[in-house]
């Protein structure tokens, strides 16, 4: 039996969020610093740049991870590639490609814990429930997820969503019953939560992180006629339309 002090909270570190199998620690204090570094590790501190770190406590339990995330394993916890097959490693390649993204997660399970490497972006736990079972998020924000969840890439409805909206043409799709682990750029109170039901919401840029896969996206002129977009000054939007969730970063 492995036990830890990792969630006993320090004047160093504390646990800033739970949910399912996941705790969220954050280093308010980098005090493993020198006289050359302290003054610049005292001022990211007190703007909110930290380091923080996931940690799972599986119980008979699987994680999938963003490759090259593990940082400590402690207890009876097994890996694989999470590959089914020769046809299935073919579409995890090409998805990595497409998306930016490392292909092949690792997959975790067993019974004890899982400690990821540090990072300094913000951590999100979203629960697939609340987005109705399929999140759709943007590149380099998978950290994590249950392993009851599927991460599938999905392409664009049309090209001029990808061509204009400045989101590429695939992305990645969270699809299942679970928790999903997300590196955000910004913090969880400085991100807008639109929920739709039945409407539109249009935003000028790429500011949305994640969105509701039931959401269909397009990308329209702000007005109606090309003389209006013009006299506006803001052109093209990008447009949610449906019943769903997007999460916007407006000061990213």
């Amino acid at each position: 039996m492995i036990t830890n002090n990792i969630l006993t909270e320090t004047d160093a570190r504390k646990v800033i969020a739970q949910l399912g199998m996941y705790s969220v620690v954050e280093y308010e204090k980098d005090i493993s610093v020198g006289p050359a570094s302290a003054q610049t590790a005292y001022f990211m501190g007190k703007m909110g740049c930290r380091k923080r770190q996931v940690l799972a406590t599986l119980n008979n339990q699987g994680i999938i991870l963003q490759a090259g995330a593990m940082q400590i394993i402690s207890g009876n916890v097994d890996m694989n590639t999470n590959v089914k097959g020769a046809g299935d490693l073919f579409k995890k390649m090409v998805g990595g490609k497409v998306t930016g993204e490392s292909g092949i997660k690792p997959r975790y399970f067993g019974s004890g814990q899982v400690l990821l490497e540090p990072t300094y972006k913000y951590i999100l736990l979203e629960d697939l429930s609340k987005w109705g079972g399929a999140m759709t998020i943007e590149d380099g924000l998978f950290l994590a997820c249950d392993d009851t969840v599927d991460l599938k890439v999905t392409s664009r409805a049309n090209f001029s969503s990808a061509a204009l909206g400045g989101e590429g043409l695939f992305n990645s799709t969270l699809i299942g019953n679970g928790i999903a682990v997300l590196e955000s750029p910004v913090p969880s109170h400085e991100l807008l939560v639109f929920d739709l039901n039945n409407d539109v919401l249009k935003i000028d840029g790429n500011m949305a992180i994640a969105w509701s896969h039931s959401l269909q996206f397009t990308v329209e002129r702000s007005s109606r006629s090309l003389v209006g977009s013009a006299a506006s000054g803001e052109g093209l939007v990008n447009v949610y339309r449906g019943t769903g969730r997007v999460l916007v970063a407006p000061v990213s």
